[in-house]
């Protein structure tokens, strides 16, 4: 599994901010278990979170 999203709240977590991340399982409510590369977990609202742009490639 990728780390295909980022962090983009900042009024929570704010550090994080612009952190890559995935998406584990989603709830109700619109809730989202979110795990950082680091391994933090935490749960919070699915609009906390946006995918990334894909990287390109270098050579």
């Amino acid at each position: 599994m990728s780390f295909d999203c980022i962090w983009y709240w900042r009024s929570r977590l704010a550090d994080r901010k612009d952190q890559r991340c995935r998406v584990l399982a989603r709830g109700r409510m619109n809730s989202v278990l979110v795990e950082f590369e680091d391994g933090y977990l935490v749960v919070t609202s699915r609009y906390a979170v946006r995918q990334a742009r894909p990287t390109l490639p270098t050579g």
